[in-house]
């Protein structure tokens, strides 16, 4: 079997094992909520950063890729919710730089989104 192959394998298998994570922590947080009777912004954020990670996966899995765009808006939706999780007593600094890591974070995905305009692409020389 071509190492190729064996790559492939393993990375379904790795796929696999992580959907499965994300699909029982998805209901396991659905069943916390449920139990508990309440809903909090950092259940649903959480339950956004599960989803996120199956459409991650799905894409994977249809297109054999892995979009960067997905881990960096997984990043932005974890430090939003670490922000909400936060104690009011923390340090205001804390709060400006996790502020700043997502703006760094979405500053990136503008770029990576800038790369397929038209306007940027290269000039081909005319002869």
């Amino acid at each position: 079997m071509p190492l190729h192959q064996i790559i492939r394998y393993i990375q379904y298998f790795a796929m696999t094992i992580i959907f499965v994570g994300s699909l029982v922590g998805f209901s396991l947080e659905i069943y916390k909520m449920i139990i508990q009777m309440s809903v909090t912004l950092a259940d649903l954020l959480l339950l956004f950063i599960y989803v996120e990670v199956m459409g991650m996966i799905r894409i994977y899995l249809l297109e054999d890729e892995i979009r960067i765009t997905y881990p960096i808006i997984i990043a932005i939706t974890a430090i939003s919710r670490l922000i909400i999780l936060q104690k009011k007593d923390i340090e205001p600094s804390t709060l400006i730089y996790e502020s700043v890591a997502i703006l760094i974070l979405g500053i990136a995905i503008i770029v990576l989104r800038l790369r397929y305009l038209k306007l940027l692409e290269p000039k081909k020389h005319q002869k």
